[in-house]
């Protein structure tokens, strides 16, 4: 077998490139399925966890029927999702109608549903933070896997 200089750069850049790929922190393998998520940051902006783990915005994914269910903090929530890579669209959203005693809490809430109806994708940073992204990639809702809360 004769050595072929262009093939084996050629093999070396391609390798290079899939590890170049493998460091950039998203994997299209990441399963974002199981944990409950509790909301951390929206828009921005800081959520205060309650002390009540029950009373916390929160999102889990079922993966066996591709079903989501949680709270907005007052409210349950239900949906479908779809996953795909880093894609993620959640459709067929409904809640409950129950008033919030807390006005800060009912914004709150109203603006974590309006999120999830704009994530059009998600980035895991790290195996316990999960964000989702509008269209334009800007983060809309940071949450972190119950587990380490």
């Amino acid at each position: 077998m004769r050595f072929r200089p262009a093939a084996f750069f050629a093999v070396v850049l391609l390798a290079a490139g899939v590890v170049a790929g493998c460091g950039s922190g998203i994997s299209l393998d990441e399963a974002i399925e199981g944990p409950v998520w509790r909301l951390e940051q929206l828009g921005g902006e800081t959520v205060t966890p309650s002390g009540d783990p029950q009373r916390d915005a929160q999102l889990q994914f079922d993966r066996r029927n591709n079903r989501l269910s949680g709270s907005g903090g007052c409210n349950r929530v239900t949906g479908t999702f779809e996953r795909s890579g880093s894609a993620l669209k959640m459709s067929q959203l409904a809640s409950t109608r129950m008033a919030c005693v807390d006005p800060a809490r009912s914004a709150s809430e109203t603006q974590f549903f309006a999120a999830l109806q704009a994530t059009a994708s998600y980035r895991m940073q790290g195996p316990s933070r999960l964000s989702l992204l509008d269209a334009s990639g800007r983060t809309v809702a940071t949450l972190s896997s119950a587990s380490t809360r």
